[in-house]
């Protein structure tokens, strides 16, 4: 099971007035992880997956420790657990090599920006998708 890693910039402006990333950045980060994953790592030159938008139904965080500021970038890594014929399940973990700060899932549907309304999934986004998946129940939010 191949996951995809994130390497996201802690920002000054993530802080929140007790010194640590406040809870609704990390929502941000999450975002940043899934936009890289599913629009940067698309299959196929030219290819028209994921371009056709998508909205979140869902999300899941279970903050685990706090994330101070620093220099150094947190990781994100990124994989699938549920892929249905219109959504999909994105898990996340936030951490760096000696702590987990998060773990998060969304719930994430295709969506038709031209017609207002959700879509399937197609057989090349599936096909991408499953590289990524790992429903073992390893990790669970």
């Amino acid at each position: 099971m191949a996951r995809h890693i994130f390497r996201c910039p802690l920002r000054w402006a993530d802080m929140d007035a007790f010194g640590h990333v406040n809870n609704v950045v990390f929502l941000r980060y999450l975002e940043e992880a899934r936009i890289d994953f599913m629009f940067r790592l698309a299959p196929g030159e030219g290819s028209a997956s994921f371009t056709g938008g998508s909205v979140v139904a869902r999300h899941e965080i279970d903050y685990l420790r706090p994330l101070v500021h620093r220099h150094e970038p947190v990781d994100i890594e990124t994989w699938v657990t549920d892929i249905s014929a219109a959504s999909m399940t994105v898990r996340y973990e936030v951490k760096d090599e000696a702590t987990v700060y998060a773990r998060a899932s969304t719930v994430v549907v295709p969506y038709n920006l031209a017609l207002a309304r959700p879509r399937r999934i197609t057989s090349e986004e599936r096909a991408f998708l499953e590289k990524y998946r790992d429903d073992d129940g390893a990790v669970v939010v």
